[in-house]
């Protein structure tokens, strides 16, 4: 099964299935990547001889990654060790804060990075994943890379593991889904922010691994990682035409006025 859901879509409604307050869910790995253990400004403040193993295995302890490729942590302020202002001989721009200090950066064509995280959920039917993501663009180590105008596209791939060994994905596909972010400047982070379930249908004993790959955008960004097992997906995004949207906002408006209208009278009633 493959999907694909894009932050260009027009207004959006979130629409939860009834009952999914009450869904059971397990998480699995809670990463904002803000503690690195041994990153070094390899230039214009890109960390890249040290692999993403280095800087964020063993947290939590026991945890490891598989990559392929280079994979880069990037240090997006300057509070860490008076690195950050580098690239683009600022440093990056984080207008709304999400990176914090440090996010993780890929390439999808002049090399394919992927990332590979692999886990147990036992009998869970749903891989959740929440995750940030946003175009960059880099100075050093052959940037620029990423062609004007272009979206950034992740693909998010959850492969059957039947062996338990953590590596980079392969064999059988369970599901997949494709996260589109936004343009953005070459130095300016614009983060989408995505929750999606995948579905675990067909492991064959509750191992699984999740590849991470930058399908599209030249280089990207991502950040705040949040997995969990769980009994259903997160509530999904559903487009809806700005009339369509301006029309529930109306009847959800006028519904609110007259339960707000009603009350007096209901608390009249009781009090009989």
């Amino acid at each position: 099964m493959h999907r694909t859901f894009s932050a260009l879509a027009m207004a959006t409604v979130m629409l939860a299935p009834f009952g999914a307050a009450h869904a059971a869910a397990i998480t699995l790995y809670d990463q904002d990547f803000e503690n690195p253990a041994s990153y070094n400004n390899d230039g214009g403040d890109v960390n890249i001889f040290d692999t993403v193993n280095d800087n964020y295995g063993n947290q939590p302890a026991g945890f490891a990654f598989a990559q392929t490729n280079t994979v880069e942590t990037l240090n997006v302020s300057g509070s860490h060790r008076g690195a950050g202002s580098a690239a683009f001989g600022t440093g990056w721009s984080d207008p709304a804060g999400v990176a914090g200090d440090f996010a993780i950066g890929m390439l999808s064509d002049a090399e394919d990075d992927r990332l590979g995280l692999s886990f147990d959920v036992g009998a869970f039917p749903f891989f959740n994943v929440f995750i940030d993501i946003s175009s960059i663009d880099l100075t050093t180590f052959g940037g620029p890379f990423v062609p004007s105008g272009v979206e950034p596209i992740f693909r998010f791939t959850l492969f059957d593991n039947p062996t338990g060994t953590v590596g980079i994905g392969g064999g059988m596909i369970l599901d997949s889904f494709d996260l589109a972010g936004t343009p953005s400047a070459p130095d300016t982070f614009d983060f989408t922010s995505g929750a999606f379930g995948l579905s675990t249908t067909g492991n064959s004993n509750g191992n699984v691994t999740l590849q991470i790959d930058l399908l599209q955008g030249g280089y990207a960004a991502f950040d705040n990682l949040t997995l969990q097992a769980s009994s259903a997906p997160p509530p999904q995004n559903i487009p809806l035409p700005p009339s369509l949207l301006l029309l529930l906002s109306g009847l959800a408006a006028v519904g609110i006025a007259r339960v707000r209208t009603r009350r007096p009278d209901a608390q009249r009633v009781s009090a009989h």
